[in-house]
């Protein structure tokens, strides 16, 4: 049995060697610690081992377990020093009845996947004065049961975010499919990266335009490999 503070050691020593064996610099992957599987003792545990990036897939539970983390580093801070800010990050699927929930909370919004979303975003943060950052969800893996936008549509779609005045389009967002065959698995994640490099191309996004979010517990290191900047892990933490 591992530990957490193993698991993260380990996940940080693949992301490392994975790196080195692609000719990467390890500093440009970000890991999300994904807390929808985890205990509240478990998540302090891993704050206190230094991590500030944790992502959730649901409203409520983003807003009750920010609020948490909140008060733990508050009550904390006089007793260990831990970090004077966490970056919490919405990865999944948002309904737009939702948004001025979390836009005070979240730093990166991984899940907008459709113009509308877009809109009510924009149209929300320009109320609070805020301009957040978004990144685009594509279907690369064309699973009709995914969210994402098409492959095809992607480009439009980037051109229409970036007109809006209170959104920052930072990259791009995809899951693949839940499979152990890696062929089809990194096809997913290249079609992902090409994309991104083509809308890089085009000029139709700003410098900001800088992330490209996929690999999980199951499929981080081929992520790497195929140019991910941040990888979403959970299970692979938490579970067992």
């Amino acid at each position: 049995m591992f530990d957490i503070a193993d698991k993260i050691q380990h996940i940080t020593n693949d992301i490392n060697e994975t790196c080195a064996k692609v000719g990467r610099n390890s500093s440009q992957v970000k890991l999300v610690i994904v807390t929808k599987s985890a205990e509240f003792e478990q998540i302090k545990e891993v704050i206190t081992l230094g991590c500030t990036d944790f992502g959730e897939s649901r409203v409520q539970q983003l807003k009750k377990v920010a609020a948490q983390v909140d008060d733990f580093l508050d009550r904390a801070e006089s007793i260990t020093p831990l970090p004077s800010k966490i970056d919490w990050h919405m990865i999944g699927h948002l309904q737009r009845n939702k948004i001025q929930q979390i836009l005070p909370i979240v730093s990166l919004i991984h899940s907008v996947d459709s113009l509308r979303l877009a809109e009510e975003i924009n149209s929300s943060a320009a109320k609070l004065d805020i301009c957040p950052r978004i990144l685009l969800q594509v279907n690369t893996s064309e699973e009709p049961q995914k969210y994402g936008v098409p492959v095809g549509a992607a480009i439009h779609l980037a051109e229409q975010f970036q007109t809006m005045p209170n959104i920052q389009l930072a990259g791009l967002m995809t899951m693949a499919s839940l499979t152990l065959n890696e062929d089809i698995i990194r096809r997913s994640f290249s079609r992902a990266r090409d994309l991104f490099f083509e809308i890089k191309g085009e000029k139709v996004v700003g410098p900001q335009f800088t992330e490209l979010s996929m690999g999980m517990s199951n499929d981080y290191r081929i992520a790497i490999e195929e140019g991910a900047t941040i990888l979403r892990i959970g299970s692979a933490i938490f579970a067992g």
